[in-house]
């Protein structure tokens, strides 16, 4: 690794630290505000079938809602919502909805559902503009490394970590 690649995580790293809210929604993270189910929020109400299928964040509505794991989903559509009750699984958001980067180094930062990346099917969120530019450089590397973090942080409140 060179030394420039290892300044540029440094730099990542201590930018996700000292600017990033924690907002995205778990079973120890729950969002401010709750939707009439109940549950917390999913993708800040972005329609997970469009940014998956379509590539775009579509902004969904209350009256189009799914519950899923205990976060609740809004659609653009019926039909996007028929669509991911059928599958769920293929549907939600990698690494809880958190910042896949974040995930990455052992963190839980809030993922924006503007700076989203579909890759081999599944989707991913991130922090900021300047996180995902980060994970553009190294895509493969990054969901792996945060595969390997979900499995250990995944239960654990985002400020203990």
């Amino acid at each position: 690794m060179s030394r420039k690649l290892t300044f540029t995580a440094a730099a990542v790293l201590a930018a996700l630290i000292m600017s990033a809210p924690v907002q995205a929604a778990d079973e120890v993270n729950a969002a401010p505000g709750l939707t009439a189910a109940g549950m917390p929020l999913g993708l800040h109400g972005a329609d997970p079938v469009a940014l998956l299928d379509h590539g775009r964040n579509a902004e969904g509505v209350a009256t189009q809602a799914a519950v899923h794991g205990g976060v609740s989903y809004y659609f653009a559509s019926e039909k996007n919502r028929t669509a991911f009750e059928a599958n769920p699984a293929r549907y939600t958001p990698q690494n809880g909805g958190f910042c896949t980067f974040g995930v990455s180094v052992g963190k839980k930062f809030d993922g924006d559902p503007n700076f989203a990346a579909v890759v081999d099917g599944k989707l991913y969120v991130f922090l900021n503009e300047e996180i995902y530019n980060a994970f553009q450089k190294d895509q493969q590397g990054t969901i792996a490394k945060a595969a390997r973090n979900w499995e250990k942080i995944e239960h654990t409140a985002a400020n203990d970590l």
